[in-house]
């Protein structure tokens, strides 16, 4: 590898670092000078790095992420909007107001009345009753791109949009995982597999079917832009590893899931989770704290079907 590459990816792996220590703190404080410091950089270059690797300046990354938590908690949770200001990092309710409406265009108190997104279709997210969903920075809402209910039953009748499976509520172990970090369409999510496992092999870390895969989400598509959602391809490990480059290590929570079962093929990905979603709405939880990820019980290139079994898993609490 050249001094260019090398460089490359020691940055990234930096930055990286930061975004997971800002998700990891994003109730406290963060400092230009407590972030540098968290990527082994000097203040002045830290900013200038982080915008070049992210294409968004740190302060704008930490605003969005802490509005965007706020929109779920909004939307999932019944306590007021005094206390998700506060729960997400936001010093005051009045600054927490302008923001909200800066990304969102509307009031956090009109946000909350439009109903949450259950399934996606065509790259747009729907409420169980067609109601079209807001992402950041779209108008909203947007009744001309909205499906009536007499679609909604009959693509609902067809399976178009959700599958018949057993979802259940499980105790699922912590992870510790290695990941690539990866950004953008959900359909690239397979060149950061491809890293992974390129610098997994020859450390002896691939040990089938010992070893698990999973891709844990950090965004919720529904609210986040697509260019901007965050996912990490990782596969667990039972020591602590020393990881470089692009190469990152975390720990994925253990506790209550709801948990369901699909074999599916690379078409059936959006059906599956808006089959889980669905199913969220009418279960008597809502989302808990932590990662939903995608659990893998095979590799689709080892089924003649080219199928992928797998667990989808999203952290739940009683309502």
């Amino acid at each position: 590898m050249d001094a260019q590459n090398r460089s490359r990816q020691e940055y990234a792996a930096r930055i990286n670092r930061v975004t997971d220590y800002i998700e990891q703190h994003i109730n406290d404080e963060l400092t230009l000078d407590k972030l540098a410091n968290v990527a082994c950089f000097s203040p002045f270059h830290f900013h200038r790095i982080f915008t070049a690797i992210t294409n968004e300046p740190v302060n704008a990354f930490i605003q969005r992420v802490r509005i965007e938590k706020a929109a779920r908690k909004l939307i999932n949770e019944d306590i007021s909007i005094s206390e998700v200001a506060y729960n997400c990092g936001f010093g005051s309710v009045a600054h927490f107001s302008r923001t909200f409406r800066k990304y969102f265009g509307v009031t956090a108190k009109e946000y909350r009345k439009f109903e949450k997104a259950v399934f996606a279709k065509d790259g747009l997210y729907f409420s169980k009753n067609g109601q079209l969903r807001s992402k950041i920075d779209q108008q909203y809402p947007d009744f001309r791109n909205q499906l009536c209910s007499e679609e909604i039953n009959q693509l609902n009748h067809s399976n178009l949009i959700f599958m018949e499976t057993k979802i259940e509520i499980k105790e699922m172990p912590a992870f510790n995982v290695i990941y690539c970090r990866h950004t953008g369409q959900f359909n690239k999510i397979g060149e950061a597999y491809e890293k992974l496992m390129k610098w997994a092999g020859p450390r002896g870390l691939l040990k089938f079917p010992k070893t698990k895969t999973l891709t844990v989400y950090h965004d919720d598509p529904a609210i986040t832009a697509i260019d901007q959602v965050r996912q990490s391809a990782c596969i667990t490990v039972e020591n602590d590893v020393r990881t470089e480059g692009e190469i990152g290590k975390m720990k994925i929570d253990g506790g209550r899931y709801a948990v369901g079962r699909f074999e599916i093929d690379v078409t059936g990905f959006e059906k599956a989770w808006n089959t889980m979603c669905l199913w969220l709405t009418e279960s008597g939880y809502q989302p808990g704290e932590g990662y939903p990820y995608e659990l893998y019980h095979n590799s689709p290139e080892d089924d003649k079907n080219q199928k992928f079994v797998l667990d989808i898993c999203i952290p739940v609490k009683s309502l």
